[in-house]
């Protein structure tokens, strides 16, 4: 067996963890996932974040002209040329797998690569299968940074018909004329409109009663409105059973009107993420887990295994990249530091979904108030009510705040409209940092007109005591 100073499980933000301090560290890394594609660099490289936005900024701009009628502007699209598409984003993110990978192998001495699965065997121990065969390695130190992957439902045929998860779809030889897409949640939202506005017919199927249902009630409805005037939208369906029929695939559904079919050349799947502790075989390496497969940690990102962390999707209530590269710097901090450990920040965690229209929040939704038994106000401002958004002829976007009557603390945040995630930055810092509304809305100039007047007038309208 080979021992090493520290083991990292993941090549995503894992992979960060090494810098100039661990160049005296003897350190391996094991990932599953290198292939013909490449998926070094985790899941936000390779099918997640950047490719997702990527494709999200092309169905913006396709979308253009007929957003552009409203404002007097006749503008037709053409043609979405979609081999161009795909092979745009991925000729750019497939070179930087493949050039992080060679850096890692090839340009780091103090480090070994292991390219194949890992399994917990022993405490401290991984046995890792590479094409030229099984190695057990163990080490001092290990971080558990291997992610997740789209959760499969059980439903009666599914493993017989052809379907897509958010790891595959992108990288489709053509582009289907329909495409059922399965939940409603931030996936499927972004990936119904990724595709509908290069011209595919979206079915949006979800179980519940609406779409993006995490988010602020208000902010759900006003979605859940908006989708159903642009995809077919199937809300509180049960999927009972799915088959294949040559190039089509059906879905059977049971819905408040009974039983319903629908069909299409692509199926994808997008109704959540499982961890990949099962895969790892956490358990066997003394690793507790909760009850629904994550690693469980303490907030200095410890598991119960002294000497083993654990980071993002793996261990995370929040399956974010930001939150993974904020867990990653605490644990590199704590592997270099460990008489002095800090603990990780989880209070205002944002999160957006960059469908269409965009959404972004942070903090507690209005019902996560009343079930906490906050006190609290509310002030609602709409992109139709400041000067920017008359320009935009914007009529459904707006901008929700939660403040404590007392002291000006913002408590909650909720966009939804154009830009969202970068008006609520400032919004973010706020709560951070401790601003209250008054301070945050008297004490700065707002550009007039420009789009963040939508935040100044939110704050403007609390009804504070």
């Amino acid at each position: 067996m080979r021992h090493f100073d520290l083991v990292i499980i993941g090549s995503g933000s894992g992979n960060s963890i090494l810098d100039d301090r661990f160049a005296d560290w003897n350190v391996a890394i094991v990932e599953k996932g290198v292939g013909s594609t490449g998926n070094y660099g985790g899941t936000c490289l390779n099918v997640g974040c950047i490719p997702t936005k990527m494709f999200v900024h092309t169905a913006d701009v396709a979308g253009a002209p007929s957003a552009g009628t409203r404002l007097g502007v006749d503008l037709e699209l053409r043609d979405v040329r979609w081999h161009d598409i795909r092979d745009r984003i991925f000729g750019r993110i497939d070179e930087i797998s493949s050039g992080g990978r060679r850096y890692r192998a090839e340009d780091n001495p103090n480090v070994t690569l292991f390219e194949g699965v890992g399994r917990f065997t022993d405490v401290k121990q991984v046995e890792v299968e590479t094409a030229g065969g099984t190695e057990t390695i163990t080490a001092d130190r290990f971080v558990v940074a291997a992610g997740g992957r789209p959760a499969i439902p059980d439903i009666p045929g599914i493993e017989k018909v052809d379907y897509h998860t958010s790891d595959s779809v992108m990288r489709l030889d053509e582009l289907p004329r329909r495409m059922i897409i399965m939940g409603t949640g931030f996936v499927g939202a972004e990936f119904a409109h990724v595709f509908s506005a290069l011209g595919v017919e979206v079915t949006l199927v979800g179980r519940s009663g609406r779409a993006l249902r995490s988010q602020d009630v208000d902010v759900s409805e006003r979605f859940t409105e908006l989708a159903g005037r642009r995809w077919d939208l199937r809300l509180n369906r049960k999927e009972i059973g799915v088959e294949q029929d040559g190039d089509l695939t059906r879905l059977y559904l049971e819905g408040p009107d009974g039983s319903e079919v629908v069909e299409a050349e692509a199926l994808l799947i997008a109704v959540g993420r499982v961890p990949n502790s099962d895969r790892l075989d956490a358990a066997k390496g003394g690793l507790a887990l909760s009850r629904n497969g994550k690693i469980e940690v303490d907030s200095e990102q410890r598991t119960s295994v002294d000497g083993v962390w654990a980071l993002g999707d793996i261990s995370s209530p929040y399956e974010l990249k930001h939150v993974a590269n904020h867990e990653m710097r605490v644990v590199q901090h704590n592997l270099l530091h460990p008489d002095a450990p800090i603990a990780s920040d989880h209070r205002y965690v944002p999160a957006a979904v960059f469908s269409s229209p965009q959404i972004a929040s942070v903090g507690l939704t209005e019902q996560e108030a009343q079930r906490l038994g906050v006190e609290y106000v509310t002030s609602v401002q709409d992109y139709g009510g400041i000067a920017y958004g008359w320009a935009m002829e914007d009529s459904t976007g707006f901008a929700k705040l939660l403040a404590d009557p007392e002291t000006g603390k913002l408590l909650g945040a909720h966009i939804i409209g154009p830009q969202a995630p970068t008006l609520l930055q400032p919004l973010i810092q706020a709560m951070q940092f401790g601003l209250d509304a008054r301070t945050m809305a008297r004490g700065q100039y707002w550009i007039h007109p420009g789009m963040p007047e939508l935040i100044e007038n939110a704050l403007l309208n609390l009804p504070l005591r």
